[in-house]
């Protein structure tokens, strides 16, 4: 199989229109980390991601009669960009079928291109069930976006680059996950001649479905994925690409929300370009695989796969980027309420920088704030400044890694409202067009009576509200029937002690 796929990539024509991207060494990364770090700059692809090499190599294979009948796909990105700059070079029409809830940008972008354009659904299964049933209807040939042969050997030649380019012996090669495409590609090759390099995934923690399937030995459908990561969001991997994994992959590392953003960061402080969340990938897990290992002294590559990221997304990137580089941390402090606490409480924080107070009037006894504070040494720092407040008499708990605190409780003004009954807090994700969050709004309905509504446009595919809704006990099962049926993601948030602190 290896030598097999080493023969394709070999004679893959990706440089018709793809470009052989540099393999930068990341120095400021690499003194940090006590290793050589290198980036390989997939962003510097005409189409600003990997995917192009995939979607050519398949694309220029056609035949006559193939190519007359037109091409077919469904993407919300990066692969309908390849697809659309691929048919434009070589005279196909292409049409792209992508979801309603994709960000105008993109859709540009492919527009820009040349592609027809099908807005369809809220997700990418929805738009790519569409697709099949179209490409049937017409005899339009549908281009997978990784689960196929000549899609995985053209994204294998970004590792047929890597070997050519470094100067000496690789330890290991991160790459990102998500039909597995890219992994697959890139672990033939390298595996085909250098079997020693460690061929590591890395997958947003939530939508691990390669991790998953290795474990399981077969391929794993996951029912529920984040798509904070969208350009590496699947419920389920490729058969082929996992299949090659199997051979391949030496082991997949999932990572957090606040990781990625944090690798963001550490790309632009390296390269100052601005990478998708998915395009960080590999960086966040090389990252945490150093630390988990104590690694020195080793050559590591991290490919960045792709640049199209929305550029409303990056305040919320930029806020989760502390936290997940573990510069700052977000504390809930209970001081007594009277004169002079308050001031006490900032004495014991010490010379720290602090990123923000929230704080509001809410009981004759006591007072709760919410602190972030900037941390120069991480985890050990803030165990530290955590064992220092108790010992000086506070009740504190970490809330860094809330995802309720982070989303919504550090943006809300005002504070802990009295005489509410029976609230119920419930955390929605709806998707995200123009109309969406009256839609929402209708929805819910006027059958209970909102007491708390917080909604902010971080500027992604899905939208994100915290609610607080009256529901007498006599509702309960209604209420649960009527969540069930709403068909979106919601958590409620019973025991979560940020809003036991703030908002109750």
């Amino acid at each position: 199989m290896l030598n097999d796929y080493l023969k394709m990539i070999l004679k893959a024509p990706v440089y018709d229109i793809a470009r052989e991207t540099p393999l930068e060494c990341a120095k400021a990364l690499s003194q940090r980390l006590d290793n050589t770090v290198w980036i390989k700059r997939e962003d510097m692809q005409p189409v600003f991601s990997y995917k192009i090499r995939g979607a050519y190599n398949l694309m220029v294979k056609l035949s006559a009669r193939e190519r007359e009948q037109g091409v077919i796909t469904a993407s919300a990105g990066n692969h309908a960009q390849g697809v659309a700059l691929a048919a434009a070079k070589l005279g196909i029409v292409a049409t792209i079928v992508m979801p309603k809830t994709t960000p105008e940008i993109k859709v540009a972008a492919v527009r820009n291109l040349g592609a027809d354009i099908i807005l369809h659904g809220n997700t990418y299964d929805e738009a790519s069930e569409h697709a099949h049933t179209l490409a049937s209807q017409t005899n339009a040939v549908y281009v997978p976006p990784y689960d196929h042969p000549l899609v995985i050997a053209g994204q294998g030649t970004v590792g047929m680059e890597i070997l050519r380019q470094h100067p000496g012996y690789i330890d290991a090669i991160f790459i990102p996950v998500g039909g597995g495409g890219l992994i697959a590609g890139v672990g033939a090759y390298v595996k085909a001649l250098e079997p020693s390099i460690r061929i590591i995934g890395v997958e947003a923690e939530e939508a691990a479905s390669m991790k998953l399937a290795l474990a399981a030995g077969k391929r794993v459908k996951l029912q529920h994925i984040g798509i904070f990561a969208d350009g590496a969001a699947v419920h389920q991997v490729g058969e082929e690409t996992f299949r090659v994994a199997q051979v391949c992959v030496d082991e997949v590392l999932t990572v957090s929300i606040d990781e990625i953003c944090a690798a963001v960061k550490d790309i632009f402080e390296d390269t100052r370009a601005i990478a998708e969340p998915a395009g960080a990938l590999a960086l966040a897990g090389l990252k945490q695989w150093v630390k988990r290992e104590s690694a020195t002294g080793l050559e590591l590559v991290a490919i960045f796969s792709g640049a199209n990221v929305n550029f409303d997304r990056l305040r919320h990137i930029a806020e989760l980027a502390a936290l997940g580089a573990q510069r700052e941390a977000l504390i809930a402090t209970t001081i007594p309420e009277r004169p002079g606490s308050f001031r006490h409480f900032c004495h014991a924080l010490g010379a720290r920088a602090i990123t923000e107070f929230n704080y509001r009037y809410a009981d004759t006894d006591k007072a709760v704030v919410f602190t972030g504070i900037q941390l120069r040494h991480g985890e050990e720092e803030k165990a530290v400044l955590l064992a220092n407040l108790r010992d000086k008499g506070f009740d504190v708990i970490d809330i860094s890694s809330n995802e309720l605190a982070k989303t919504h409780v550090r943006y809300m003004v005002g504070g802990h409202a009295g005489g509410i009954l029976n609230e119920r807090l419930v955390r929605f994700e709806f998707p995200e067009r123009p109309g969406a969050l009256l839609h929402f709004l209708n929805q819910i309905g006027d059958r209970w009576n909102i007491s708390l509504f917080h909604y902010r446009n971080h500027g992604a595919a899905y939208g994100k509200v915290l609610m607080g809704i009256q529901v007498p006990r006599r509702d309960e099962v209604d209420f649960q029937s009527f969540l069930a049926g709403l068909n979106m993601e919601f958590i409620e948030e019973r025991n979560n002690p940020a809003y036991d602190l703030f908002l109750r």
